[in-house]
């Protein structure tokens, strides 16, 4: 089942999950990251896991303790958000589920592909050798929010639609010729103007979204800006491995780590700092994780990330940066894919120029992959 933002995906997926569970029928719910997962439960009512605590993450051996031997227990399984799934990943969920089970996958098929290789979803719906669902009109409710009215016109390689001045809207664009003066923009906005007017906290609620690291208006040179801005904690601050990390600061995870069951591109805040044991603690959803301070180069500042890190996850407001210093990335998929993370608000800060280049640019690195071919061929 595939389909944009406003089409009436979750609320089929929620009819189909009751129908089911009426009947018996045992059900199992994942997706690729914590959020996406928490969203999931939140949706449904159902409880869901990330696709590694499904199949039982293996430190010792590496691995997952769920496969062809030890499947899954389960005769229905929800995989969400599975544009992010790579072909090693859905290879081990293939191998955990029984025989006798369904298999449903869900997610946004014009969004970036997954970070590892493959591109599975789009393969598998590319092949015509599975039935698919796709869901294309917009309902009613959702077509009075901008965000998803735009985020289909950049899908059709259409430019958005901008607010009349005055006009109260949830998608805007600001203007800024030179990268240094956006970058002032980027903290102005997220420190002062979304707070006064929407009411949402400028680190809980607001996350900056960079095509890449690199540049003024890239995600390294922004945290150190949002940083300073936003956390009056920095003198109690610890600089490892070309970061500073504060009590309050919001990091995230950069790869799988089995042991503390954080996995690459969790979001957390820093609760506290022990200078003299050298130990610093994270909050992830809850749940206290220790780091001591030789093990912090797996996480990283998290006030601005890239795009890719941000799928999966949606956020009540997002800031777009877009420069034409980022042609390398600059995609339709790519804005497509940070537009629809916002849940509330949306604004995009940078060139009109480099939005134009991305909306007409279909993509700019082809995936070449074998799946397609051997399904159609089954």
């Amino acid at each position: 089942m595939t389909g944009g933002p406003g089409v009436g995906k979750t609320t089929l997926l929620d009819a189909i999950l009751r129908i089911l569970a009426a009947k018996g029928t045992k059900l199992l719910l994942a997706a690729p990251t914590g959020r996406a997962a928490k969203r999931m439960a939140d949706q449904t009512g159902l409880e869901a896991k990330t696709i590694h605590r499904l199949l039982e993450t293996d430190p010792k051996n590496g691995g997952f303790r769920r496969d062809a031997d030890n499947p899954l227990d389960c005769d229905f399984l929800v995989l969400d958000e599975a544009s992010m799934v790579d072909a090693p990943l859905m290879f081990s969920v293939l191998k955990a589920v029984p025989p006798r089970a369904g298999l449903l996958l869900v997610g946004d098929v014009d969004q970036l592909p997954s970070v590892g290789p493959g591109q599975v979803l789009a393969d598998v719906i590319a092949s015509g050798a599975l039935p698919v669902a796709r869901l294309t009109e917009v309902f009613r409710q959702a077509a009075e929010s901008r965000i998803v009215v735009n985020a289909h016109r950049i899908n059709r390689g259409e430019m958005p639609e901008w607010p009349k001045r005055e006009e109260t809207s949830d998608f805007y664009f600001v203007e800024a010729g030179d990268p240094e003066k956006g970058a002032a923009k980027v903290v102005e906005i997220v420190r002062d103007r979304i707070p006064r007017r929407f009411g949402l906290d400028p680190v809980a609620d607001v996350q900056v979204l960079c095509p890449m690291q690199r540049g003024a208006l890239g995600a390294r040179s922004l945290n150190a800006d949002l940083q300073k801005a936003l956390n009056p904690n920095m003198a109690e601050k610890v600089e490892r491995f070309g970061s500073s990390f504060a009590p309050g600061d919001k990091v995230m995870q950069m790869e799988n780590d089995y042991d503390r069951e954080v996995f690459n591109g969790d979001l957390g805040r820093i609760l506290r700092i022990d200078q003299t044991e050298g130990n610093l603690w994270v909050d992830f959803d809850g749940r206290e994780v220790e780091y001591p301070f030789g093990e912090l180069d797996t996480l990283v500042p998290a006030y601005a990330t890239t795009i890719h890190k941000s799928q999966g996850s949606e956020y009540p407001a997002v800031v777009i940066t877009l420069a034409t210093q980022h042609y390398t990335m600059l995609a339709r998929n790519l804005v497509y894919t940070a537009v629809t993370r916002g849940k509330r608000l949306v604004v995009i800060v940078g060139q009109r120029r480099a939005l134009a280049i991305a909306v007409r640019t279909q993509g700019r690195k082809r995936r070449w992959t074998k799946l397609r071919e051997w399904l159609s061929a089954t």
